[in-house]
């Protein structure tokens, strides 16, 4: 199996460098990028704008309050677009609003989190992710 690629849509510093921690704590080295909303993430999926694609596999992480294009929005571009609209997206958001939380399982996601102020949820959500990717299959790349 190739190895995963973790792509971070998060326009906060802070919640940034939780991820990270947590990641480093369990000792997960798997590349991360990121991206700071949903424009970015864009560019960097379609290696459009100069930006160099995102190789595959990749779990996308995903915050949903971002300036320029939010999290549902981007979504909505994920999924319209046939290269992407099979990426395994988590959210990771503050919203607890069940609207927020419908629109987003609406679009196909793969899970909802909310983040909490403490770094164990981070703890938590990445031990996770991990043993997520560690048994499922992703489809080839294009």
């Amino acid at each position: 199996m190739s190895e995963v690629n973790i792509f971070l849509v998060e326009d906060d510093e802070v919640d940034a460098m939780s991820v990270k921690r947590a990641l480093r704590e369990l000792k997960i080295c798997n590349p991360l990028y990121r991206a700071t909303d949903g424009i970015d993430a864009l560019e960097i999926l379609r290696g459009a704008n100069g930006k160099k694609k995102l190789p595959s596999p990749f779990i996308i992480l995903l915050d949903l309050n971002m300036p320029r294009m939010g999290g549902l929005e981007f979504l909505d571009e994920l999924r319209r677009d046939n290269e992407l609209k099979r990426s395994v997206v988590f959210v990771m958001t503050t919203s607890a609003a069940e609207e927020d939380r419908v629109r987003a399982y609406d679009k196909c996601i793969a899970g909802y989190m909310l983040k909490h102020s403490t770094a164990h949820t981070f703890l938590e959500a990445v031990v996770m992710l991990e043993h997520y990717w560690r048994v499922i299959e992703f489809p080839e790349a294009r």
